[in-house]
Order: structure tokens, then sequence, then C-alpha cells
């Protein structure tokens, strides 16, 4: 769904500079049509960059305090700001209009296999450039779009847990690990919440709103007041969500998150307690996925889960 709506935008957005190009040729003397081309391009870029300035802006006036080994200055700041607007580029006008992974029908992969699960209004395509690397390190890997993109989150736990017992019986594998951006993270908790951490190895969240985002109040969807946050308080859902879990459960969980996410504000909020915490600084919301650095503890992370669970070689018997 999310890549046909994406689909017309892209081609209001294709309609809109051919319209601001005709404009400057027509009433602002632009005299080259290439020249024109570019000037409504630009423009439409400087739309897009506003909307994530902007969220940068929401972000920090709502946001928590940035510890002082994470405080960007101006070069730091841009580019973070840059980094951001390359992602959201690439993510929204490339990677989810053709949502694919490399080798997902990989059924021979080393160690577990590990499950995508997207945030907030995205599909599979989010996770192209972690598909790649899962791909080159020869690890099976699956990923679900959660529809409707609006439903309520404890909808999409049926889909998650479908995607976990297509995967686990394709891969060979009685365990998954679970990777989640933003919205994913909390809707694979309520999938821990619901089925049990039998088949769990690793639930790895990155930049997941766990005790609600203010900026979700600003969203539409059940899903978005669910991630909401009520007077400066997390959501009865998150609240409940919360209060339902045993400290084996959080556990499993490795919380990934950036002090200057654009989307998660407080950016404290993506902090869980009873789970293993990794803050960085420098990557906005969007970005988390892509990073190299993020990228990089995300590949360590499944690895050294994979070789705890590998059984123990055996010699063979004289």
């Amino acid at each position: 769904m999310i890549a046909r709506i994406l689909k017309w935008l892209m081609l209001l957005q294709v309609l809109a500079v051919l319209g601001l190009a005709y404009l400057a040729m027509q009433a602002w003397g632009v005299a080259s049509p290439a020249m024109a081309l570019l000037l409504a391009a630009a423009m439409l870029l400087a739309v897009r960059a506003l909307i994530v300035a902007r969220n940068f802006q929401q972000s920090r006036r709502l946001g928590s305090p940035v510890p002082a080994q994470y405080q960007l200055g101006a070069m730091g700041a841009a580019r973070l700001f840059f980094g951001e607007l390359r992602a959201t580029l690439r993510s929204s006008s490339w990677d989810m209009l053709r949502p694919r992974l490399h080798a997902a029908d990989n059924v021979a992969g080393q160690g577990l296999p590990v499950l995508l699960v997207h945030g907030y209004v995205c599909n599979r395509g989010y996770w192209a450039q972690l598909s790649r690397q899962l791909a080159r390190a020869g690890i099976a890997h699956d990923a679900v779009d959660l529809e409707p993109i609006n439903a309520d989150i404890e909808d999409f736990v049926p889909q998650v847990e479908q995607a976990v017992a297509r995967l686990c019986a394709r891969a060979g594998s009685d365990r998954v690990m679970l990777v989640a951006h933003s919205m994913g993270g909390l809707v694979a908790r309520a999938w821990l919440r619901r089925h049990g951490a039998q088949r769990v190895a690793r639930i790895i969240t990155l930049g997941t709103p766990h005790h609600g985002t203010a900026l979700a109040n600003l969203a539409a969807g059940a899903n978005a007041r669910q991630m909401s946050r009520v007077d400066d308080a997390p959501s009865p859902w998150l609240a409940q969500l919360a209060a339902s879990e045993t400290p084996a459960a959080r556990a499993l969980i490795t919380s990934i998150y950036s002090h200057h996410d654009n989307i998660v504000a407080p950016q404290a909020s993506a902090q869980l307690p009873g789970a293993r915490n990794i803050a960085f600084g420098g990557i906005g919301h969007v970005a988390l996925a892509s990073d190299a650095r993020v990228l990089r503890l995300v590949l360590e992370e499944i690895t050294i889960k994979s070789e705890v669970a590998r059984p123990a070689f055996a010699p063979p018997l004289a």
C-alpha cells in the first residue's frame, strides 16, 4: 500500500516540478528549459528540506538534554541535517517505491535468521541497505509489511507471527532475531508479549519511542495515538505494555538510539529499563538504518548472538 501511495506522491512531485519549470519560463523570464527544470527541482528539494528542518526544530524543543559527549558543533549539526535529508529522500523516493530485499529467499544462511520490522508509514524497502549487508554476510533474512498503515499496533502482531513462522521454517531454525525500526520496535514488543520468548534470540530496536513521542500527537492513525505522549507521559497503551513485561523479556532487547533523533522526542524515550541501551549522537531518525556505525553495530549484535546460539563442535568418536 505505502509503495502505491509513494508512487502517486512521486508523480505529483514530478508534475509540480514541470509546472514550476513552465511558470519559470513564462512568468519569471528563465529562457533555458534546463535551467527552469533545475530551478523547479531546487524549489521542491527546499520544501523537503524545510520539512526535515521543522522536525528537528520540534524534536529539539520537546527533546531531552543532550549529554556533553554527544553535543555537536556547526559542522556536526550540518552533517546531521544533510545525512537525515539524504536518508529521507533515498528511502521515500527510491527504496520504498520498489520494496525488495537482497537475497531474501536465501535459506542456507549462516547463524540465526533475521526478521526486519519497519516503522510508521514505511514498508520493507526501508531496510534496503541493511538487507544488502545481511546478504553479503550470508544471513538469511526477510521482512514484514505492516498493513493497513493506520491500524492498531496489536493488529500488526499476527502479521509478525506469520512472518516469524515462515522465516523459521524456511531457514530451518527454531529461533529468530528481530531488528525493528521506530514503531516496529513496539510491534516487536507487543508480539513478544503475546507469543512469548520461545522463538526469540534477540530483539534489536532502532529509534523506537518506547515511552512515546510528542511528535506522534500530530500524526494520524490508531498506531500514532498509541505512540503518543499524553501530559508528557506515555500513552495508556504504552504504559500497559511496559507493566506487562518481565525482566527476562526486557533482557532480550537491545535499544539503539540517537540523542539527535528528529522524530522521537524526548530522545530519552528510546531508553528502555532492563534492556541493553546503546546511544549514538549525530544521527537522525530515518538515517538510523543506513548509518555505517549503526549498521556495523547491528551486524555485530547479530553475529555475536548467532555464535552463542550455534551448537558446540563435537569431535567425531574414535
